[in-house]
């Protein structure tokens, strides 16, 4: 299976339909990948390309995910990562519930609240592998 921007996409309506059902859809919302990071995997931003637009919400995900030696549940928990700051009120029309995105880990919080510790868990323990695996490079 092929790695691209649909793919994509169906993870995050996966995601929306299954775990975030009671999060409104308030704008576009894109998610693509984007360049190659090592260290930062996701982001969350609201782009609004004409004033007189309504403005949309983009998520990118490192272009390092495409490779398909990165576990599926790696990926998802990024998108779900993204998915809980929309829902929090980061770069999303939803009012804000926190003054940090990360506040308090806010967010691994959420997810397990969710049904998605499961990810949470995958996600760590692959953390700690690729860590490892860039110190022995970087050496």
């Amino acid at each position: 299976m092929v790695r691209n921007n649909r793919w994509l996409a169906q993870k995050l309506d996966l995601l929306w339909q299954k775990y975030f059902f009671d999060v409104a859809k308030v704008n576009k919302v894109e998610i693509i990948f984007g360049r190659v990071a090592r260290f930062r995997f996701g982001s969350i931003t609201s782009k609004n390309k004409k004033w007189r637009e309504k403005p949309k919400t983009l998520i990118r995900i490192t272009g390092l995910f495409q490779n398909s030696r990165i576990p599926i549940a790696v990926v998802e928990y990024t998108v779900a990562h993204e998915l809980v700051h929309y829902a929090h009120g980061f770069s999303s029309p939803h009012a804000r519930l926190h003054r940090y995105p990360h506040e308090g880990g806010v967010v691994n919080k959420e997810l397990a609240k969710k049904g998605l510790g499961k990810l949470v868990l995958a996600y760590k323990r692959w953390l700690k592998d690729y860590r490892e695996e860039v110190k022995r490079h970087r050496a």
